[in-house]
């Protein structure tokens, strides 16, 4: 009787302890929780956070872009309407410099061509937009970061229709474009991150909507050129992607008939990817940002293409 009861105690015990590391486990690869939705449901939208404020730019609704700009203030939970985008417009690259919003390029419509080369600021202290100098070409679904201060193009598909393998650096001091070395593949749809004084350009998709790649390209401004760096774990395209707790998270997708959930993180240090928690449901055309030690992410569509589109608000934090 002493032994069964021995036996019994040391099972509970395991069973415990077994317990306790899956619930360890599972709160380190962090959380996801539901906000205030978007006034306005679209996909194909950019995000952007400055000044503690997520503000969602562009996408389209029923396949036509927009001017769409609102502000998202995660202290109060509540959304209000910022100064509208000069031109509607979606798939826009958006990049944050000295507290002030760039967008670059985007589409006018939903079949991936028509290419723009707006560049536009956007000041929050004076709520309003002006124009600067443009890309040379137009491109949509661009991949946008910012490094030492200057703001980096990279990829994207022109007004045909056409991936590219262009990399362009903008420098907001003197509003002027310059080149520097091209992707090793033409690509669009992609993550691009800046992280430890390098670009990390991870996924997209070569031509149609039906491809993605694992693909990640890893550039060195001292040395002006791109290496490659281990494969992003779950092949995909149309992604969202941010900075975080300095890595880079790459979040989301589609590849038809499905959507995906997949979080994925790479950390420059250790040159590793990272499995954190899913999204709570597949989506793309989406676009993420960070603030306040949370990653939000708005608006996009649950299924392929235009499918299921939502305004969804969900915040995802690591403990």
């Amino acid at each position: 009787m002493h032994n069964r009861l021995k036996v019994l105690q040391s099972a509970t015990l395991s069973v415990a302890l077994g317990a306790l590391a899956a619930t360890a486990h599972a709160q380190s690869q962090g959380s996801w929780t539901m906000k205030a939705p978007i006034p306005i449901a679209r996909n194909e939208v950019a995000l952007a956070a400055v000044g503690a404020k997520v503000h969602v730019i562009g996408g389209s609704v029923q396949g036509l872009a927009g001017t769409y700009h609102d502000e998202y203030d995660p202290a109060t939970d509540r959304w209000r309407t910022r100064a509208a985008l000069p031109h509607g417009l979606d798939h826009i690259g958006t990049a944050v410099v000295n507290g002030k919003i760039y967008t670059v390029g985007g589409f006018v419509a939903s079949v991936h061509k028509d290419g723009q080369p707006h560049v536009l600021e956007y000041d929050p202290a004076a709520d309003s937009w002006r124009s600067l100098s443009p890309l040379k070409v137009g491109l949509g679904s661009i991949g946008v970061t910012v490094l030492d201060g200057k703001i980096h193009a990279v990829g994207g598909r022109n007004a045909a229709g056409q991936t590219v393998t262009t990399h362009q650096v903008y420098d907001p001091a003197t509003n002027a474009w310059s080149e520097r070395a091209p992707l090793p593949k033409a690509r669009d749809h992609m993550a691009l991150v800046a992280a430890e004084g390098k670009i990390h350009a991870v996924g997209g998709r070569f031509g149609a909507s039906n491809d993605k790649t694992d693909m990640h390209d890893i550039y060195d401004p001292a040395t002006n050129s791109w290496i490659s760096g281990p494969p992003l774990p779950t092949a995909r395209s149309g992604l969202a992607y941010t900075l975080y707790e300095g890595m880079v998270l790459v979040l989301g997708g589609e590849l038809a008939p499905n959507t995906f959930a997949e979080n994925e993180a790479y950390d420059p240090k250790t040159k590793n990817w990272r499995t954190l928690a899913p999204m709570p449901g597949g989506r793309h055309g989406t676009s993420a940002a960070t603030t306040g030690g949370h990653v939000y992410i708005a608006a996009g569509s649950l299924k392929p293409g235009s499918g299921e589109v939502t305004d969804q608000l969900i915040v995802f934090t690591l403990p």
